[in-house]
This record gives C-alpha cells, sequence and structure tokens, in this order.
C-alpha cells in the first residue's frame, strides 16, 4: 500500500477530510521553502502537493504564476526539487508528497531519469496538468509502473462521456477542479460541487480532493463535509508573497522567516476548519 493510500485509510478510519496544502518549489528560494515544507505535517498538513516551477503554467492564475517565476529567478529547476523532497524525507517518512507541475520539465529531463529519481528522493505521486488520457503512454504508465501513483483532473465540464478516459489510469486519488478556469480565480459553490462528486464516487472508489477557487477556512469547512480531501494553494502562495520582503528575496539568511510563519499560520486555520467541519458532519449522521 502506498503512502497516500496509508494515508487516506488513516483518515477514513478518523472520520474526517484530508487537508493538502500546494506550495512553490523553490518559493521565494530552496532554504525558505524546505523550511517551510518541513513544518507542514506539524501544521496540519496531511498530504504535500509541492508545484514544479515552470514558466508557462497555462492552468494557474497569478499568484502561482508569480510564484514560480520566483522559484526560477532564485534557481529553482526540477533536480532542486527533488533535492527538497529528498531533504525532507530525511525527517519525515510518512507524509506523502505530491509534484505538481506540467509536462515539459519532466520530458526535458528525461522521463526514465526522472522518475527513478524521484522514487529515490521520495515521491509518492504526480499530478501532470496538461497530460491527456492519450497521452499516457508519456508519463502516466511509466510512472504507475515505477510505483507512483498518477492523480488525474477532473472538471466541471468532464461529462459522462469523457469521465471513463480520465480515470483509466488514475491512482491515488481523483482531483476534482472545483470551478472552470485557472487556480485562485474564483471561488468554489458547495452545492455544484456535491453533485460533482456524487458523479465521480459513482464511477470510481478512488478518493475525491477538491481544489481551485478555496480560499477561506470556511470554504474549506464546507468542502470537508463531503469531499475526501480539500486543497488550498492560492491563498497561501499569496499569503508568503504579501510576507515577503526584497531582503527575503535576495537569500538573505532568515529574512523570509516572517512569510514562512504566515503561511503556517493559515495552514492551522485551515486544517483547523477541515478538522472541525468533518467531524461536526458525521456527528450528524451526514457523511458516507
Amino acid at each position: 500500500m502506498s503512502r497516500i493510500a496509508r494515508k487516506f485509510a488513516a483518515l477514513k478510519e478518523e472520520g474526517r477530510a484530508a487537508f493538502i496544502p500546494f506550495v512553490m518549489g523553490g518559493d521565494p528560494h530552496f532554504d525558505a521553502s524546505l523550511a517551510l515544507v518541513r513544518k507542514l505535517p506539524a501544521a496540519g498538513a496531511d498530504l504535500i502537493e509541492i508545484g514544479v516551477a515552470f514558466t508557462d503554467p497555462m492552468a494557474d492564475g497569478p499568484a502561482i504564476q508569480a510564484a514560480g517565476l520566483r522559484a526560477l529567478a532564485a534557481g529553482q529547476t526540477l533536480r532542486r526539487t527533488l533535492d527538497l523532497v529528498a531533504a525532507f524525507r530525511t525527517g519525515d517518512a510518512a507524509t506523502p508528497i505530491i509534484l505538481m507541475g506540467y509536462y515539459n520539465p519532466f520530458y526535458v529531463y528525461g522521463v526514465e531519469r526522472f522518475l527513478a529519481e524521484a522514487t529515490a528522493a521520495g515521491v509518492d505521486g504526480l499530478i501532470v496538468v496538461d497530460l491527456p488520457p492519450e497521452e499516457d503512454i508519456e508519463l502516466c504508465l511509466p510512472a504507475r509502473a515505477a510505483g507512483l501513483d498518477f492523480i488525474r483532473l477532473a472538471t466541471p465540464t468532464t461529462d459522462s462521456e469523457r469521465l471513463p478516459a480520465v480515470l483509466r489510469n488514475t491512482s491515488g486519488f481523483i482531483y476534482y477542479v472545483s470551478v472552470a478556469g485557472v487556480t485562485g480565480a474564483k471561488s468554489a459553490d458547495g452545492g455544484a460541487v456535491r453533485a460533482a462528486l456524487a458523479a465521480l464516487r459513482a464511477a470510481s472508489h478512488l478518493p475525491v480532493a477538491v481544489g481551485f477557487g478555496i480560499k477561506t477556512a470556511g470554504a474549506a469547512a464546507e468542502i470537508a463535509r463531503f469531499a475526501d480531501a480539500v486543497v488550498v494553494g492560492s491563498a497561501l502562495v499569496e499569503r508568503l508573497a504579501a510576507n515577503l520582503t526584497p531582503a527575503a528575496l535576495e537569500q538573505s539568511p532568515n529574512e523570509a522567516d516572517i512569510a514562512v510563519d504566515a503561511v503556517l499560520d493559515l495552514t492551522r486555520e485551515l486544517s483547523t476548519a477541515v478538522r472541525q467541519s468533518r467531524r461536526r458532519s458525521a456527528g450528524a449522521g451526514g457523511n458516507r
């Protein structure tokens, strides 16, 4: 059983949803990013998504685009992102790590080399936004063969005809994009998300995580009442950016501490909302 499967099984026993923060690897620079990722589990992260910085992130809004550019300007590469995961693993062997990004960096790096090094570093799963099911031979199937989960996105425009193709080689969990558009652009509609999750669960036994459009503790709590996981990215990335100083961007030692602490504060707020929401809902008999 993979780390991802073990985590969702444990949370099912607890009767609550997972909280999954997204942070950009290397933002604002490697040392600060590593310090943040290492502290996320204690702040309430059940799984962690780490963004792979890329120059043309078509599914991301301005906040995550800016985070990727900050990381690239500070020297972040795919190899450095794997180094980040490996350094995290020296102190945490339990928290699942998922890399989220676009195919270009993996292709340029070399798929076989990447998968070998990702497995060695301790990566558990991949979300590759721009690889459709028709291209599973490129990375999805090799990743599955290497023991990594390949997590697919379903969206409000994924109809019943398209859904079987989306789910065919998906593993780990399904990532439901709650809004049409880029990250951070709109807010999730709880009623619409709940209906969409019912259709997904009728078609797959995998846990369903909901992301895009969840910005506040209240929104996270609402989604946690019926989702298996809540993903928050743009709000955390924006909180980091709002607390960065010029010295932090210049990679001066400890200058990013305030920004890291601000992200951890918001992580605690969001994760607490997710945990408390699920327990209340379970107590009311409203959960499956």
